[in-house]
This record gives C-alpha cells, structure tokens and sequence, in this order.
C-alpha cells in the first residue's frame, strides 16, 4: 500500500510539473505561441520545430572560440527571454541554444522563458519571471555568476554570440544593444 501511494505521488508530482511547461496561447487569426517556461521539447514541437529546426542545424558554431570559454561558462546560470512570435529570437535562440551545447553547458544551468505578445500583457509571462529584469526587448539573455548578473545579450550579439558570451564569461567590458 505505502508503494502505491508514492507512486501516485509521484506521478502527481510529474503531471503538475510537466503542465508548467510550453503552454500555448492561440490567438484568434489562429496563430500560436508558446508562454511561460519552456524547453526544448517545446522549441521541437510544431508549429515551433521549422524555424528552431533549421536554425540550430545551419548554424556553423566557431568551435575555437568555444574553446576560449567553455569551461567557465559553466560556472554560470543563464536565464533566456524569447518571443516564439519574434523574428530576433527565432533567429538567435537557436544558434544561443547550439553553442551552448557545443560547449556542453549543463541543461539544469538554464532557464527559457517565453513572453506573451498580446496587448496589455506584453513581454510577460504568466509567473512573472521577467518582473524586475528589464526586459524590453527578445531575445535576451542574463548570465549570473554566484546568484549575481553580470551581463546579458540583448535582442542580438554586437559582435557574435560566441564573441559576446567569451567577452561576459571573462569578465571583460561589454555593453549590450539597447543597454538602459
């Protein structure tokens, strides 16, 4: 009996937790969007997989300049903002989400947020994750060492992804597009 009802628990447990993820707001003209946290399982799924698809596969990663970062990008968190309904982020998002799999930064070190589009609740998300981040444009992408942000991209990388993320994991001077 005590078997059984841990294993309810914890199917209960996982049910709960796996509606937290890739809601899908459809608007009335019938288009669709994903809002909330999100993962990649939701990036791959239709109508989403065509632009995430195709842009994380053409995507050519500089694999020298991941060299130069990849073991102290893992001493960071990154928390990504995006709009699924955003040509930046459909265009960003998933060269970001390559290069940080080339550089094998470890899946629990990141959290994707998508943000609502609709009039009054734009660029929020229905917890609020965004509250108190200045979030003003997407996609972008805060870095945190030790709980702290030390540098975000925001909506696109002033020189390259892999350029912009080794210049904020060395802790060199950045300053992000549209920086407030």
């Amino acid at each position: 009996m005590k078997s059984i009802l841990i294993t309810f628990i914890f199917l209960l447990v996982s049910i709960c937790h796996g509606q937290n993820f890739n809601q899908e707001i459809q608007l009335e003209n019938g288009k669709q969007f994903l809002l909330g946290k999100i993962n990649l399982e939701g990036l791959q799924s239709d109508p989403y997989n065509a632009w995430f698809q195709s842009g994380f596969e053409s995507y050519v990663v500089d694999k020298g300049m991941v060299s130069l970062f990849e073991k102290p990008l893992k001493d960071h968190y990154i928390k990504l903002f995006l709009g699924t309904w955003c040509g930046d982020s459909k265009r960003e998002v998933p060269r970001f989400l390559k290069i940080l799999e080339a550089a094998g930064f470890p899946s629990e070190n990141i959290e994707i947020v998508a943000l609502d589009r609709r009039e009054g609740k734009v660029k929020t998300s229905p917890t609020f994750e965004e509250k108190g981040l200045n979030i003003l444009r997407v996609p972008t992408m805060l870095f945190y060492k030790n709980g702290k942000e030390v540098n975000r991209i925001v909506e696109s990388p002033i020189e390259s992804l892999e350029e912009d993320i080794l210049q904020i994991v060395h802790n060199r001077p950045y300053t992000p597009n549209y920086m407030q």
